[in-house]
């Protein structure tokens, strides 16, 4: 068997020095030239040498073959999925790659471009790691992909890049793994803890904003127990018990609000009702309201009383921002997007910027005595109306409430 082995390693040497024999043999045998002359003793010698360096290059030749199956093998044997590209195009890919993008066979990636896979987002990402990679000798650092499968379904993909030779040719190799799971696993751990985060939060808030009035009471109930002629410490502590009471209800409504009933309502009579419920409390303050309307529909699908709690809260905390009495402006106009908006700008003390994304979170308020809660329902009732609300405010100069609310379609007029 080694013999044979040792045989085929040198067919090319048996084979051109035989064709020398063989040729010298004929120019005897047919010109009856003598048979050892210099010039067979040169050729049977360049015939030996040539067929030395053709055997010398087949084996060289076998072992690259062995060497590009072993590293197929090992490519193959890999858990994590392995893409090998030349010229952005996919030339090999191991069994791990294939189930993972739930292709048949090999063939069924051949040929694509990896960008072909990549969500439309990540293309640019991976367009300048191709660049990077090809100038650098290590393997860069992993980085995730949104990529999409052979059936449409999407996954992100965590994959390191390194320059390599595969088939005697520069390659660029991108291995990595399907991290969705894991994804998915640490953004719900993350928002568990952040829900328990708030709860912490409300919870030392709810216990605060509760603790401070029942304090009062404890201490007026002492007092009147001592001095049964103050008739004043009761009002003192009734008020202080409505308190508590408006802390749970808004506590309630949050955590469990009631069902909203959408119907048809003119958004304008919305606002002058409101405005008829707090202008004497306005006026008594110094303060004026003036509503201008700049929209050529007004038609809504609301909770009717709901919005009505929006608006008396947003009136209400512009009025405790001016102490000193001024103007609120309520201007009602028409988007470009099928919305309609109702800015409440007042000229009162304004928020500070680094509040601004405060503003709705429970317990965060600006007021000496408030709770943030108010607010924060807001927040969720034009949110329950496909609404939106935000502020714009400078100090000293005011604050400015947007709220934009859908109109009713043409065809949810009709139905209701």
């Amino acid at each position: 068997m080694l013999v044979k082995i040792r045989e085929m390693k040198r067919a090319g040497q048996v084979v051109l020095v035989l064709v020398s024999i063989a040729f010298t043999t004929y120019q005897k045998l047919v010109n009856l030239e003598p048979f050892f002359t210099l010039d067979f003793f040169i050729f049977t010698l360049l015939a030996w040498f040539v067929g030395w360096q053709y055997d010398l290059l087949r084996s060289y030749e076998r072992k690259a073959q062995a060497s590009n199956e072993s590293y197929r093998l090992l490519i193959d044997s890999l858990p994590e999925s392995v893409f090998i590209h030349q010229n952005n195009k996919l030339i090999y890919v191991n069994h791990a790659a294939i189930k993972m993008m739930e292709a048949k066979s090999l063939e069924d990636l051949i040929g694509y471009s990896f960008g072909d896979f990549l969500d439309a987002a990540y293309k640019d990402r991976w367009e300048e790691r191709m660049k990077i990679t090809s100038q650098e000798t290590r393997p860069l650092t992993p980085i995730e992909y949104k990529m999409k499968r052979l059936d449409g379904t999407s996954f992100f993909f965590e994959s390191s890049c390194l320059a390599v030779d595969f088939n005697r040719t520069k390659t660029i190799l991108s291995m990595g793994r399907d991290v969705t799971q894991l994804k998915e696993k640490t953004q719900h751990l993350i928002q568990k803890s952040e829900k328990m985060s708030l709860i912490g939060q409300m919870s030392a808030g709810i216990a605060h904003e509760i603790r401070n009035p029942l304090t009062s009471i404890k201490g007026f109930i002492q007092l009147a127990k001592i001095d049964r002629e103050k008739i004043d410490y009761f009002d003192i502590v009734l008020a202080e018990i409505e308190r508590i009471n408006s802390i749970v209800s808004e506590l309630l409504f949050i955590a469990k609000p009631a069902a909203d009933v959408f119907l048809k309502k003119d958004i304008t009579t919305i606002i002058k009702d409101v405005i008829t419920l707090v202008n004497a409390q306005f006026l008594l303050n110094n303060i004026l309201i003036y509503v201008s309307y700049d929209q050529k529909q007004s038609m809504i699908l609301c909770d009717e009383n709901r919005l009505k709690q929006v608006f008396i809260n947003l009136l209400q905390n512009a009025m405790e921002a001016m102490p000193t009495g001024g103007t609120i402006y309520i201007k009602v106009r028409d988007l470009d997007d099928g919305n309609i908006a109702i800015e409440i700008i007042d000229q009162g003390v304004g928020i500070e910027a680094e509040r601004i994304d405060t503003l709705g979170e429970p317990f965060f308020t600006t007021k000496e005595k408030g709770t943030g809660l108010g607010l924060m329902t807001c927040y969720k009732i034009i949110e329950s109306h496909n609404g939106r609300m935000s502020f714009c405010s400078e100090l000293n100069k005011g604050t400015t409430v947007t709220i934009q609310l859908p109109l009713a379609l043409q065809k949810q007029l009709l139905e209701v």
